[in-house]
């Protein structure tokens, strides 16, 4: 008998109660950072979200562009720019963010989700998210283009998509009130939006950090659980700066909307999100109330 028979099958008891409770749950998964530039951990991510809805949860995917569309910017003659976490997107470059996302992002990872047995549909940010410009005055003093925040999310066609047993991955694109025209959304308010009109039952962002640090340059340093008010204090003290500002609190806004744990967790590790979810001490950073 193989010495590890025993530790595989461990494993498996160890899932069951998370598998229990988690039957018919809806999990939100926001993915972007290092686990979309890497093949290989792009399959084992898809993999990983294929065995959530054999196991009957129902995965909804919000995906980022990174550098994809930054190589296809600079492909075009256009600098790559962001501004406190925002991509500058001129009136040219919303077309290449649109094309990127819509004709090679979102149908990439329903591909890979049907290649590993998976039921996916892609559906464009557009036709959920309602959105309104970013204007210059609130980010002084860039006007940062084509880009957009969330008002209200129109949740009927991931509904419908869920109710058929697919799993909707959406891009991060905005219709914008009035003209109708597309504009950028960062994925991760995007996610976040979403979640406060889905409420699933978890927000993950699967990203290139491990999760929270106590301690930003040492990644051993990982804070396993926290709560809203101390991730906010966290941000007070600095020890959370830069780009895990916004996520943070976008995280919290969602649990204020009804999500009832949010994760952030390292899309460098394969299979991130099946160890989060079905081990007793997970791998990343949970918040929760």
């Amino acid at each position: 008998m193989p010495v590890n028979t025993e530790e595989k099958a461990a494993t498996l008891v160890e899932a069951l109660p998370y598998l229990q409770r988690f039957r018919g749950k809806t999990f939100l998964i926001k993915i972007g950072g290092s686990a979309m530039d890497s093949p290989e951990l792009v399959s084992s991510l898809m993999r990983d979200i294929v065995f959530l809805e054999v196991a009957g949860i129902n995965p909804v995917v919000v995906h980022g562009g990174g550098k994809a569309i930054s190589a296809c910017m600079e492909a075009a003659g256009l600098e790559a720019r962001f501004v406190e976490g925002f991509r500058v997107t001129s009136p040219e470059a919303i077309s290449i963010v649109e094309a990127t996302l819509g004709n090679t992002i979102n149908p990439a990872l329903v591909d890979l989700l049907r290649t590993h047995g998976g039921h996916a549909a892609g559906i464009p940010g557009t036709k959920v998210f309602q959105s309104t410009r970013i204007t210059e005055s609130e980010l002084k003093p860039v006007d940062i283009g084509r880009v957009g925040k969330v008002e209200s999310c129109h949740i009927d066609e991931i509904l419908k998509t869920i109710a058929s047993d697919a799993i909707p991955v959406v891009s991060p694109l905005g219709c914008e009130l009035g003209s109708g025209k597309p504009l950028n959304i960062n994925a991760d308010l995007a996610a976040a939006a979403l979640a406060c009109s889905l409420e699933p039952a978890k927000l993950l962002f699967v990203s290139d950090v491990p999760g929270l640090l106590s301690n930003p340059e040492d990644p051993s340093s990982l804070i396993p659980s926290v709560a809203p008010s101390e991730a906010a204090a966290l941000i007070e003290s600095g020890i959370i700066s830069g780009g895990m500002i916004p996520k943070v609190r976008s995280a919290i806004e969602a649990l204020d909307a009804g999500v009832e744990k949010v994760h952030f967790i390292d899309g460098r590790i394969p299979h991130t999100v099946l160890l989060e979810i079905f081990t007793t001490e997970g791998i990343g950073t949970e918040i929760t109330y």
